[in-house]
């Protein structure tokens, strides 16, 4: 019987994962670990995100991954805003439209907002002059 409820809490947590990636494009370390300890919780933090940064009543996807990168920025996280950037760009956003985004967030959130937020942008150009 616990072989069973063991082999269908890993095909639960592998399908969470699965979704996430599916979703965001990538699966956090930190994520994945969370997810072999406690899938409830991660299922119920995949559901936040999925109420969060998916298309809303009134807002786009895309326009909700701008913010997030503002706000990312904000708070000096270069890696999440370059994830989020590039997930903004799958979701149709131009480098044009995240370069605004960041912009935006220099009044606010001052000129060390805006450098993060050039940084995760400048690591996606080279990211493409890497594949070319």
């Amino acid at each position: 019987m616990s072989t069973r409820r063991d082999e269908k809490k890993e095909k639960r947590i592998q399908e969470l994962k699965e979704a996430m990636k599916k979703e965001r494009g990538y699966v956090l370390p930190q994520w994945e670990y969370v997810a072999e300890k406690d899938v409830d919780f991660m299922e119920a933090y995949n559901n936040l995100y999925q109420c969060t940064l998916t298309d809303g009543k009134a807002l786009s996807a895309k326009t909700r991954e701008l913010i997030a990168i503002a706000l990312l920025s904000y708070r000096g996280l270069k890696d999440a805003v370059y994830e989020h950037a590039k997930r903004a760009m799958r979701l149709g956003a131009t480098k044009q439209e995240i370069l605004e985004a960041i912009e935006t967030s220099i009044i606010p959130g001052g000129a060390p907002t805006f450098s993060t937020g050039l940084q995760a942008l400048m690591r996606i150009e080279e990211d493409e002059k890497k594949t070319k």
